[in-house]
């Protein structure tokens, strides 16, 4: 374990943690953290249990969950293509899940476990379909990017023509779930979130350590590791199950696969995978967004639309580094 790694996680992690306790005493019912603290242990009024656990709990656990999910799925795909613009948001994933989610709730009428199966079909659906065409001769990340592109417009235009055979109220709340919202959670949420969390992470992080390997390239990573193959497949498979189980709790958030693993690699000086880091940054990221949509606006945003406020100028800076390295080259 690499000592920059481990604080930045450690610092990470005690700051989503500090914001994920201050968001527990905003709302209409104001409370403190000494009231949070006493509700939880067991204590506290029927209301103040049930504005805290009934609440406030689920919308927190979802967004550190599914911040952390996000984070460590955008830094796998990253690495395996090397490029820093892939991202289950950029490539189709999250489109992929939303189209099937979309499927089973507003035609079929389906929730819960439905919705997170459809979202699994429709995320793996999309994957499979990128995955065959961006590696016919090879894993290109440039190539890659410009399928997700491709494969994003087309399920995005499918997702509009559902939306349009929707009625006002099932258009309005596929809306607000394809923006990305952490507004109304409940427990299922969470049990989606934390099934992201700790199912598949723990394992990508485990596998991760073969990802400075598969960086070197086909030739060389085949060389020296005859195992490759089927790492470089379990770890695609992994990530697109994190950020689906991600999204079918909390919608595609924008940007935090993209952004968080980018901030953290900038920290970490490229020494080390950093997914740990990223899963923090994540969490941190997508905690910070919610509050912030809270608080510093009129009327309460959902978190997709403050994350994507904060991850576009990232992209648009990413675009214009891959450019000039790409004219310098």
């Amino acid at each position: 374990m690499h000592r920059r790694s481990v604080l930045v996680t450690v610092v990470c992690t005690a700051a989503a943690l500090s914001l994920a306790a201050w968001s527990l005493t905003i709302g209409h019912y104001p409370l403190t953290v000494g009231d949070v603290l006493r509700v939880l242990g067991g204590g506290g009024t029927l209301i103040e249990y049930d504005v805290v656990v009934a609440d406030r709990l689920p919308r927190v656990l979802t967004g550190l969950c599914t911040g952390a999910a996000f984070a460590v799925s955008g830094a796998v795909l990253q690495r395996i293509a090397t490029n820093p613009l892939v991202s289950p948001e950029i490539i189709g994933i999250n489109a992929g899940a939303s189209l099937g989610a979309l499927v089973v709730s507003v035609l079929l009428g389906g929730s819960g476990l439905a919705l997170v199966g459809g979202a699994l079909a429709g995320a793996f659906v999309a994957m499979a379909l990128i995955v065959a065409v961006a590696t016919m001769d090879g894993l290109d990340g440039y190539r890659l990017v410009l399928v997700g592109i491709g494969v994003t417009a087309m399920l995005s235009s499918a997702i509009a023509y559902i939306l349009t055979h929707a009625n006002i109220y099932q258009a309005h709340t596929a809306a607000m779930w394809l923006t990305g919202s952490l507004a109304n959670r409940d427990w299922m949420h969470v049990w989606f979130a934390a099934a992201a969390l700790g199912v598949v992470i723990p394992p990508l992080i485990m596998l991760g350590r073969s990802l400075p390997l598969l960086e070197l390239g086909d030739e060389l990573a085949n060389s020296l590791a005859g195992r490759r193959g089927p790492d470089r497949g379990t770890l695609i498979v992994l990530a697109a199950v994190a950020a689906t189980l991600a999204t079918a709790a909390a919608g595609p958030i924008a940007f935090v696969a993209l952004v968080a693993p980018q901030i953290v690699r900038r920290l970490l000086a490229e020494r080390c995978t950093g997914l740990a880091p990223a899963a923090a940054a994540g969490a941190l990221l997508v905690v910070a967004a919610d509050l912030a949509a809270r608080r510093l606006f009129p009327a309460e945003l959902p978190v997709g639309v403050v994350t994507a406020i904060l991850g576009a100028p990232v992209l648009v800076y990413l675009l214009a580094r891959a450019t000039r390295i790409g004219v310098a080259g």
